[in-house]
């Protein structure tokens, strides 16, 4: 990039979610978009009166060739994605893609593989490793004072997903997904327990649906065992609500207990580390109450573009997001089978 210069980005999707997306863009200085792709006239107002990005194209085929980007960020529903990566990368545009990645592991994979070939860069939108806690979290591990993990508990209650009307609001096809508290927001967790604690080597899972208008499962409990040793158990439903204001911030409360003590998260994002024979002590950070979940799309599309500009590697590139996937599987599986599955990591 020539001195002065910005990186030229285009995004496809303007819904709910898309709005962190764009703000986070307009934060970064070396960024800049000049257009979006959406067929919905509302959320195409809504975009340009509160974001200023007045090109539009119904088509995004056309808009990748007008306007001819580095980078595209694809913030879209899932079956969209592996037909919009394949146009990008035929044109050697850079991709940075939302999740869930794909319907299903083949296809994802599919999608990886043909991406590589490209010879684009490509990292998934993978976020909730990039809040701020976890980051402190992942600072204090590496530093020692905890010393050996021996678990991870986090402790999830959307109370979104209950009533006739669940999802409507916000995201209304979260209703028809036939796979959905893993899939949608349990792959966070996934991804986020491998930041934290290295790869997972076997699952057991049990997985359920407590609203009857929905058509997939809204509660689980998923128990991961840990190549370091640790056990890792996400507890979660999105149809109990929980007893603190807001659980779309931390997304839930979490313990982590080792030889030297505990780390608390709690759901304001207050951190504390109490070592054995001592009381809690706070951390003292500061997390964001920007945008979403502590700006982790700011944090995750700075990511982006310092990997872009340095060439250096994206934490959530294709191939790693894939095991992340593949452990994922191997939670279906295990709760379709009532029995432990190892994940196999090729």
């Amino acid at each position: 990039m020539a001195k002065g210069s910005k990186l030229k980005g285009v995004c496809i999707g303007a819904g709910y979610f898309s709005h962190y997306h764009y703000d986070a863009w307009q934060r970064i200085p070396e960024v800049e978009i000049t257009a979006f792709s959406s067929r919905d006239p509302n959320r195409i107002r809504a975009v340009q009166e509160r974001f200023g990005i007045l090109r539009v194209y119904a088509d995004y085929r056309q808009m990748l060739d007008e306007e001819k980007p580095d980078f595209v960020d694809i913030i879209t529903p899932p079956p969209t994605h592996l037909p919009m990566c394949r146009e990008a990368a035929s044109r050697g545009i850079h991709i940075i893609c939302q999740k869930p990645l794909a319907p299903t592991l083949e296809e994802a994979r599919t999608l990886v593989n043909e991406v590589n070939q490209s010879g684009v860069r490509f990292m998934v939108h993978e976020n909730f490793r990039f809040q701020p806690w976890y980051r402190e979290i992942k600072r204090i591990l590496e530093s020692g004072r905890l010393g050996q993990v021996f678990s991870l508990y986090i402790q999830t209650r959307m109370g979104d997903g209950w009533g006739e009307n669940a999802y409507l609001d916000r995201q209304p096809y979260f209703r028809d997904y036939p796979r959905l508290l893993i899939y949608e927001t349990g792959v966070h967790f996934i991804d986020t327990f491998r930041y934290l604690l290295g790869e997972i080597r076997r699952v057991t899972a049990w997985l359920r649906r407590l609203n009857p208008v929905i058509a997939g499962e809204d509660c689980g409990l998923m128990v991961c065992e840990f190549v370091c040793g640790a056990i890792g158990v996400w507890d979660a439903n999105r149809y109990n609500e929980p007893n603190y204001a807001n659980p779309r911030y931390t997304f839930g409360q979490t313990l982590l207990e080792g030889e030297r003590g505990s780390i608390r998260v709690y759901p304001d994002g207050k951190i504390t580390l109490q070592l054995l024979g001592s009381g809690e002590e706070n951390i003292d950070y500061n997390p964001s109450r920007h945008g979403f979940a502590g700006d982790c799309c700011y944090a995750a599309q700075r990511h982006f573009i310092d990997g872009l500009l340095a060439g250096t590697p994206f934490e959530t590139d294709g191939q790693d997001y894939l095991k992340t996937l593949t452990v994922q599987e191997a939670v279906y599986q295990s709760a379709a089978t009532g029995q432990p599955v190892a994940v196999i990591l090729s």
